[in-house]
């Protein structure tokens, strides 16, 4: 079983930037696929980015591309999304997922496609 742990959010202003991590611990915690979604109230919970568990893929949601970065410490177990010029739009509950990826190298985008979730973190953007 994985525990995901999320970290790094915060109350901001429009224009600021913010990194959130994602710390993954127990069995099979090494060399996930990773992901990060995020869920604003009355909302459905939207992809936000993902990278393979190489590290060497990556895929964003359109309206972050460009502002949003994700990266990967396999050495570390640990993934971060570093948001800059975040807006009031970017203000959700940013959960992190997993999933083993069994070789194939792919940055999953589905939400359906992740097997474990951390609690979340919650990130507010005012302007």
């Amino acid at each position: 079983q994985v525990k995901l742990v999320e970290s790094g959010g915060g109350s901001v202003q429009a224009g600021d930037s913010l990194t959130l991590s994602c710390a993954a611990s127990g069995r099979g915690a090494s060399n996930l696929a990773v992901g990060w979604f995020r869920q604003a109230p009355g909302n459905e919970r939207e992809f936000v980015a993902s990278i393979a568990y190489r590290g060497d893929r990556t895929a964003y949601l359109d309206s972050v591309k460009g502002r949003f970065a994700i990266s990967k410490d396999n050495a570390k177990n640990t993934v971060n999304l570093l948001m800059n010029s975040l807006q009031p739009a970017d203000s959700a509950l940013y959960y992190c997922a997993a999933r083993r990826d069994w070789g194939r190298g792919l940055a999953f985008e589905r939400s359906d496609e992740y097997t474990d979730w951390g609690q979340g973190t919650q990130v507010t953007v005012s302007s």
